[in-house]
């Protein structure tokens, strides 16, 4: 298996990363970003692309993938919805567009995050933008595509956040992950998880094409097996 990475300097993408190097399935990686990862593996190739909305000049290098996972986004603190909306829908769309037209045999998996309205009405801004690049996403003529929310994520392996305020939140309150999974084991989950759970998609399906907290998790257990996820496969 091949497959794409889009944002894998952030805390989501590491974690993935990570996952995806050491999957014996994965035969290669291929890392799209703005600054290097600082991984080295024998199976890991990066391209440093400053335009993210435009991947015309690297085309030739986006054949025979298998799954694009795109994990790349920015907080809506202090951020008018224009702003957010460029980084969050156009920046999105702009990549799945190309994939869809050079590859549409391929899976495409994205990370949103629990609360996102699919409704493209709600009052929060940012769900509301999220939940229309879900549509948008889902409209695109892939062979199959995952809209992953995971709720509270908490980091594995020395993993960290390239936001400050999130570091002091994992550094605060990851003790308490223990209690959190405890009384809300489908809201919590780790970068582990959340990148197992995200190849198990790409390589087999999964039985919703929007998977919440719960669903998430509960992938993670067909980590070595087909029949019970390929059974039930929306695509």
């Amino acid at each position: 298996m091949k497959v794409v990475v889009f944002g894998a300097s952030g805390m989501v993408g590491q974690g993935l990363l990570r996952e995806c190097l050491l999957d014996a399935e994965i035969e290669s990686v291929l890392v799209i970003g703005r600054s290097p990862t600082g991984r080295q593996d024998a199976k890991l190739r990066e391209i440093l692309h400053k335009d993210l909305f435009d991947l015309s000049s690297i085309e030739a290098e986006l054949a025979g993938l298998d799954a694009c996972f795109f994990c790349l986004g920015s907080s809506a603190a202090g951020t008018s919805e224009t702003d957010y909306r460029r980084v969050n829908f156009e920046m999105p769309l702009a990549v799945a567009r190309t994939f869809a037209r050079l590859d549409p045999a391929m899976t495409f998996i994205y990370v949103s995050g629990t609360g996102t309205d699919s409704t493209e009405k709600g009052r929060s801004m940012w769900a509301r933008v999220k939940g229309k690049t879900e549509n948008a996403l889902l409209a695109l003529p892939f062979r199959a595509a995952y809209m992953f929310r995971p709720g509270y994520i908490q980091p594995r392996h020395g993993i960290r956040s390239k936001t400050r305020w999130y570091r002091v939140m994992y550094a605060t309150l990851g003790w308490l992950y223990p209690v959190i999974k405890a009384l809300a084991p489908t809201m919590a989950t780790t970068t582990e998880q959340l990148g197992r759970a995200m190849i198990v998609a790409a390589k087999h399906g999964a039985p919703k094409r929007v998977l919440e907290g719960r669903d998430i998790n509960a992938l993670t257990s067909h980590r070595g097996t087909t029949e019970s996820v390929t059974s039930n496969c929306v695509s």
